[in-house]
């Protein structure tokens, strides 16, 4: 695989959108193949998607915050992307956009809808007040990837591990081993596998690409995302991400999984809450 870099990887194909020139505010994307896991698109990829149309449709450049209600899984092949600017202001615009596909008859079927916020952050000061830290996990050379060893198997597809560089805190892949820690925990050095350096637009990606924290729960299987929430707070520097997740509370049937993305210069510069739906195994 060629070298990626920002505008010119793998991701940035794959999640390319084509605006109609007849109607306003709507895309054409192909949903690549590369990107599924167990027996969908990966969710992730599907909000970065959604996020590079609305960056496109609405004034300004970068997402702030983006909360996305999944309806049906998404398969490989070609989708619509409806967009609507709902305000504009000087340093804030909001719009919402929706994924559809076809069904055997042909009728739109939507998958994703997203409201979201946007703005400049080149724009922002460097000013930070917080007692959030990086989570404390080993080197990067000390965690463990798909190289170290026979991947676990688990049903269906795992295309997107392909797509992905990630480095397992070895204190989180009990599962992987058969011996789950009983912890929601799960953490990881993250990249892209051609290399592309991370930019607001694959924070989207990022937050949604580690193994579920279920794996750890002692529970594998597909783990459907319900509502996905996403802050961006900072441009990345360049270099691999370090990504900690955290599940709580598993009742009913749900669980609820809070994600931190820092990155080289130790900034917090991604959050996320989700909503998914917890196996059956």
């Amino acid at each position: 695989m060629s070298a990626g870099t920002i505008g010119d990887s793998e991701f940035d194909r794959d999640t390319a959108v084509a605006r109609r020139a007849d109607e306003p505010g709507v895309y054409d994307a192909e949903l690549s193949a590369g990107w599924t896991i167990i027996n969908a698109v990966n969710g992730g990829y599907l909000l970065a998607l959604l996020g590079r149309a609305l960056s496109d449709a609405l004034p300004h450049p970068d997402p702030f915050t983006v909360s996305a209600h999944y309806f049906t899984p998404s398969q490989p092949g070609p989708a619509v992307i409806r967009t609507e600017s709902v305000r504009s202001g000087r340093t804030l615009s909001s719009g919402q956009a929706s994924l559809f596909q076809y069904d055997a008859e042909g009728r739109e079927v939507e998958r994703i809808r997203v409201l979201a916020s946007y703005g400049d952050l080149g724009a922002l000061t460097g000013e930070v007040c917080t007692t959030a830290e990086p989570p404390v996990m080993p080197p990067l050379a000390h965690c463990l990837g798909a190289s170290d060893g026979p991947a676990p198997k688990i049903p269906g597809s795992n295309a997107i591990t392909d797509r992905l560089h990630l480095k397992l805190d070895p204190a989180t892949v009990g599962w992987a081993l058969g011996a789950p820690s009983g912890k929601g925990e799960m953490r990881a050095w993250f990249g892209l596998a051609d290399g592309r350096d991370a930019d607001p637009l694959s924070l989207l990606l990022v937050v949604d690409a580690l193994p579920p924290t279920s794996f750890e729960l002692g529970l594998k299987g597909w783990t459907p995302t319900v509502e996905l929430t996403v802050h961006v707070r900072s441009r990345p520097a360049p270099g691999p991400l370090r990504v900690s997740i955290v599940t709580r509370n598993l009742a009913g049937g749900f669980l609820e999984e809070d994600a931190e993305v820092w990155d080289s210069a130790d900034r917090l510069v991604a959050q996320s809450r989700q909503l998914a739906r917890a196996p059956r195994s």
